[in-house]
């Protein structure tokens, strides 16, 4: 079975495909996942220039459209047809959408006459205004991928997708990340706790920070010695984030902003955190979630669809409702006091059983294998 991954996003920077390839890890990572679990795959990628390049055994193909440099600011507008003609020579059994923004580059998928699979990466609910043009395009997919099959239903009701199509929960990635020895990975990334927590995302409302930070308060006399370590780009809510911290004795004793930290640093902290926390209200699959549990962290999450999913309904860690911050203070609470080996070692468990490359390469080989059966 030869399967197509499919992307129509045309980078704005307009980066060489090398570049590309290392500034989107991804492209090539689920790809060669579904190659490990004996999958033929390549990848066509629109670029700005026609390139054939090889990563970890899959051919990536980058394929430029004529006319695509006169639209610097509607860059999604211009046709993929030199995209969908080399996908069509490829002669694909599937074809991996990557996507729910290109309803254009679906419907011409959908013509060359075999399954196409569109995949969801955090894309929003399109307006009202658009919503018959995405109707139209994702009319004839095979089938549609979501972290959680839950997270279709928007779009369901919102009549982007019919409510026929098979919804299936796929995983968007994984992560290289890999356990450390918790002590080591302390002193090289400046941290420390007991227990140590870790927050990694960004500062704004779905992100919810200052959840966390209500939580860390109310268990701050009964854990004396815990510390929380945040990490983040965005910083939509720093000012608030600061002044909640500055308000509270007990936060401006033992919280630490980092702002933002390369990624091998990341992947100390997380294999120096006891416990990752998250308060996210949306999430498309959560990045920052693999790598804490690859890294043995043990992850204290909002009960939203995405993290069920990761989690197996909690299987692994916490889960608590959005925005409650007393149900995290219980939970840091309860998690604070269990054996801190054996629980790293359940959640890399879990990881390596649900949520790994070689995991995600055979969900993929069996969601191909039933997409061509029908």
């Amino acid at each position: 079975m030869r399967v197509i991954h499919l992307s129509a996003w045309r980078d704005p920077e307009r980066r060489s495909g090398a570049a590309l390839l290392e500034a989107w890890p991804t492209l090539t990572d689920v790809a060669a996942a579904a190659a490990d679990a004996g999958v033929e795959v390549a990848v066509a990628q629109a670029g700005w220039r026609d390139e054939v390049l090889e990563r970890a055994g899959v051919p990536v193909h980058f394929v430029a459209e004529p006319g695509a440099g006169l639209l610097p600011r509607r860059l999604s507008a211009v046709l993929p047809l030199r995209l969908m003609a080399r996908v069509r020579a490829l002669r694909p059994d599937v074809i991996h959408l990557h996507g729910l923004t290109f309803p254009l580059a679906a419907r011409m998928a959908a013509s060359l006459g075999v399954p196409v699979l569109v995949q969801d990466h955090g894309n929003p609910v399109p307006p009202p205004s658009r919503r018959a043009l995405y109707r139209w395009g994702f009319r004839h997919v095979a089938g549609v991928a979501f972290t959680d099959a839950a997270m279709a239903r928007p779009f369901i009701d919102a009549g982007v997708l019919r409510p026929e199509t098979p919804v299936f929960s796929v995983l968007e990635s994984s992560t290289h990340f890999t356990p450390g020895d918790p002590a080591a990975a302390c002193e090289e990334a400046g941290i420390h706790g007991d227990p140590c927590l870790v927050w990694v995302g960004r500062l704004m409302e779905d992100k919810d920070p200052l959840t966390v930070l209500k939580a860390f308060e109310r268990v701050a006399r009964r854990l004396p010695g815990a510390r929380l370590w945040m990490a983040f780009g965005d910083e939509a809510l720093l000012v608030d984030v600061w002044e909640r911290i500055e308000a509270s004795a007990a936060l401006r004793e033992r919280v630490r902003l980092l702002g933002r930290v390369p990624h091998e640093r990341v992947q100390a902290l997380l294999r120096g955190a006891d416990l990752y926390l998250s308060a996210s209200r949306r999430e498309a699959g959560g990045y920052a979630l693999l790598e804490a549990l690859a890294s043995g962290a043990v992850p204290l999450l909002t009960d939203i669809p995405a993290h069920r999913r990761v989690t197996r309904g909690g299987a692994v860690g916490g889960l608590y409702p959005p925005g409650n911050a007393a149900a995290l203070a219980a939970l840091l609470l309860e998690h604070a006091g269990r054996p801190r080996a054996a629980e790293r070692e359940r959640a890399r468990a879990h990881f390596d059983r649900h949520l790994s490359f070689a995991a995600l390469g055979r969900e993929l080989a069996d969601v191909y294998t039933r997409l061509v059966a029908r």
